[in-house]
């Protein structure tokens, strides 16, 4: 099966590699997306932008692929649900939930100069960072690549009841499957509390579980795209 990977803010495709090489043995084609605003260059992509480059990546899979989604691009992941239900396998949310709909994408840090560039890791002390050491965050700010506000500030825009019957395996790093399921069965994630089919994978990590445990995630999604 095609595994579609889409990294959340400030990430371009190639933090996938470790991941992929870990992947392929396991019997899928892993397929790094690097969106636009996110590698390309570009600083004036959008929100649409990015979603048109992960539907062509779903158009292009000669079947039904399963699309993975980390941190803010789990919102990505589940518009490729809306717009195409029927060519999905599964959505695999790491680290994040979907926006709901008429909701900006991800307004969650300043934007300055038409960009919300990497923050710094204060935002990021405690669980979600816990497991990277101090060359590991060097090496991530230094290769943060700063989000267009086009992106950033985008609208979601849900319309597809469909959505709701693509399977869906949330993987939990820094909170854990009985965090999630809470914030599921309370309504705080009314896209997910509206899904039929919900699936949690614990993982011992950070925020970034495809840095420092791309091992583990590679099995975790070889065994949801099996299940699928």
């Amino acid at each position: 099966m095609d595994i579609l990977l889409i990294g959340g803010l400030w990430l371009n495709g190639s933090v996938w590699d470790r991941v992929a090489s870990a992947l392929e043995p396991l019997g899928h084609r892993p397929v790094p997306l690097t969106l636009p605003g996110q590698g390309d260059g570009s600083v004036s992509a959008t929100l649409d932008d990015q979603l048109a480059t992960v539907l062509a990546a779903v158009d292009a899979a000669p079947g039904k692929p399963m699309v993975v989604g980390h941190s803010a691009a789990c919102t990505l992941a589940w518009l490729a649900a809306d717009r195409r239900p029927e060519r999905l396998a599964k959505v695999a949310l790491i680290g994040g939930f979907p926006t709901a709909d008429g909701q900006p994408y991800a307004d969650f840090f300043e934007v300055s100069d038409g960009v919300m560039p990497f923050p710094g890791w204060g935002p990021f002390e405690g669980p979600d960072a816990a497991d990277l050491d101090d060359g590991a965050r060097r090496e991530f700010a230094a290769a943060a690549i700063s989000v267009p506000a086009g992106v950033a500030e985008g609208v979601v825009r849900l319309a597809d009841e469909r959505r709701f019957d693509v399977p869906v395996v949330v993987v939990c790093p820094e909170f854990t499957p009985e965090q999630a399921q809470e914030c599921v069965r309370d309504g705080d994630v009314p896209e997910l509390t509206r899904a039929k089919h919900v699936d949690f994978a614990d993982i011992d990590s950070g925020h970034w579980p495809m840095i420092t445990q791309p091992v583990e995630l590679a099995r975790i999604l070889a065994a949801a795209a099996d299940g699928a």
